[in-house]
């Protein structure tokens, strides 16, 4: 079990990351955490594995404190950074040998636990590539077989996802899927907002390094809300202020999203023909996590 108890840090005087942040995740649940990029995330997820010390509160890893009993804490920690760094000129099983040996493991041993690790998450045929070799997706599933080193059961994805193929985004989704199966922990924070609503029990959102919300998937989806998602080839900055009567907008790239619509589609179709807009899609859609966040931030400001 992961217990973030309210865990603060400032970086100067003008930037405070995280302000009296706390929440759970509990054993055999998989928690998102969302928020947007410099929201506090990573600043919370680096704290809680112990490589970053707090300005005031505690995380407790399993009923240990990561600030005053690091060491045990630590042990029941599996963590996968967002962009792992490793000795580039080293052979990849020879460095996992290499931090095995902060775990008290021999040689042997783990030469042996690191060419089961390393089958495990993809790397089998890897073992002798130097590890500057690797790309990103090799370097976090590298990193994911050096988490598992210590058999862990609390684990910490940080934007695990961000610049993976849709198999290395497969892979990790079902590997989240399967710890929680074995009644681990698992922190999930990731911007892929679809993958998290995909995988989590409870969503934890932080903005401007607070938490401004705790939802379950069911809560989320009870505020779902219909609506129209309208992708146009000639977008501009009018078009927000065009269809702000019709409903709540919102624009993304050549995309528009009009939630809770007050008229029909048809109207809105005509609307945008009349004044010269390109209309390549126009959908019908329900709101979803994405959707959710933006509406929790737009009220907090």
């Amino acid at each position: 079990m992961i217990e973030i108890r309210s865990i603060s840090k400032t970086f100067s005087k003008r930037i405070k990351a995280l302000d009296n942040v706390s929440f759970d995740v509990r054993n055999g649940e998989i928690v998102g955490y969302v928020g947007l990029n410099g929201a506090g995330k990573t600043t919370t997820i680096r704290i809680a594995v112990g490589v970053l010390p707090p300005d005031s509160g505690d995380v407790l890893i399993n009923g240990y404190s990561i600030v005053r009993d690091k060491r045990r804490a630590s042990m029941h920690i599996g963590w996968v950074p967002e962009l792992p760094i490793f000795e580039p000129d080293v052979k990849a099983l020879d460095y996992f040998v290499y931090l095995a040996g902060y775990y008290g493991i021999s040689s042997g041993e783990a030469r042996s636990l690191g060419r089961k690790l390393l089958e495990e998450v993809g790397l089998g045929g890897s073992y002798n590539l130097k590890l500057k070799e690797f790309s990103m997706g090799m370097k976090k599933r590298f990193a994911l077989a050096v988490s598992m080193i210590n058999n862990p059961d609390n684990f910490l994805f940080d934007e695990v996802l961000n610049g993976l193929d849709p198999q290395g985004i497969a892979f990790f989704r079902n590997l989240a899927l399967r710890f929680r199966r074995e009644g681990c922990a698992v922190l999930f924070s990731s911007h892929i907002l679809s993958e998290v609503e995909g995988i989590a029990d409870r969503v934890v959102f932080i903005h401007k390094g607070r938490i401004v919300r705790e939802m379950s998937i069911d809560e989320i989806k009870s505020m779902a809300k219909p609506a129209f998602k309208i992708r146009i080839s000639n977008m501009d900055e009018r078009v927000e202020d065009l269809l702000k009567d019709y409903g709540r907008v919102r624009v993304e790239d050549h995309t528009v999203f009009i939630e809770e619509p007050r008229v029909e589609a048809s109207k809105i179709t005509k609307i945008l023909i009349e004044n010269g807009y390109e209309v390549e899609e126009f959908s019908r859609a329900t709101s979803n996590l994405e959707d959710v966040f933006f509406r929790i931030i737009g009220e907090r400001g």
